[in-house]
């Protein structure tokens, strides 16, 4: 199935959050661009100081690999003019997909017209300049009813504001990859999640990010509807593609 075009090969921790200086940090961006170059990934996920060196090096590579970026990133608390300014500026560098953060929290305590108008304005700033955007709900932060509303309400801003042919340039993101759980429950993307974003915010793509670590999860989400998915084991996800008889 070409599992690669559907990676969104993903490094997205600081150098203090990887307990690494600086130099080191960076190194390990250059390691998930030159992977990417080698299994020819759909797009990298990175921080927005390194879309340049990401830039640089795909363009001496001669590979038009997407560069994707993070926004209100990981908590989604931002107000809707940091975010919109953190946008502009990864736009400026040159990122082709932001990924922003919903503000759940506030979806969660009912400010619905917060929201409405965070995504309604995070959206025509990506459009307008001719990128895709994407919508992290955090899903293990939410409730099932409260997975299918954020989902449709997505789908009603596109569908309202920006019509039903801006769908293709919309997704729905399951998770950060940060979020934290009490007793080990899964942090991103479940099977039974997607599903009901699926469900409720087709025809909108979505992409399922977090958790996502092998190659039979990777297929079962595509098979759910999962149009990219977001992960940090690519390379293990690819090899055993390519090294599979499963008749996929």
């Amino acid at each position: 199935m070409k599992i690669n075009q559907y990676l969104d090969a993903t490094y997205l921790k600081t150098a203090s959050q990887a307990n690494l200086t600086e130099e080191e940090n960076k190194q390990n961006v250059i390691d998930l661009i030159e992977e990417a170059i080698l299994y020819d990934y759909k797009l990298i996920m990175i921080r927005a100081k390194y879309i340049p060196l990401a830039k640089e090096m795909l363009q001496e590579a001669n590979k038009s690999i997407l560069i994707g970026t993070v926004i209100g990133f990981h908590e989604g608390t931002y107000t809707t003019q940091e975010k919109l300014e953190e946008a502009q500026e990864a736009i400026n560098l040159g990122a082709d997909e932001l990924d922003f953060v919903v503000n759940y929290q506030a979806f969660k305590r009912g400010e619905i017209d917060l929201v409405t108008n965070e995504i309604t304005k995070g959206i025509a700033l990506a459009l307008d300049n001719n990128k895709v955007v994407k919508w992290i709900i955090e899903v293990a932060a939410l409730s099932s009813k409260e997975i299918i509303v954020i989902s449709r309400l997505i789908k009603e801003i596109v569908f309202t504001v920006f019509g039903e042919e801006k769908a293709d340039k919309v997704f729905v993101k399951s998770s950060t990859g940060f979020f934290k759980t009490e007793n080990n429950l899964p942090n991103g993307a479940t099977f039974e999640t997607m599903k009901l974003i699926a469900e409720n915010a087709k025809p909108l793509k979505i992409k399922a990010a977090g958790g996502v670590r092998d190659y039979e999860t990777a297929v079962k989400m595509v098979h759910l509807g999962v149009d990219r998915i977001g992960t940090s084991s690519s390379k293990e996800i690819v090899n055993k593609e390519q090294n599979s008889n499963s008749g996929y």
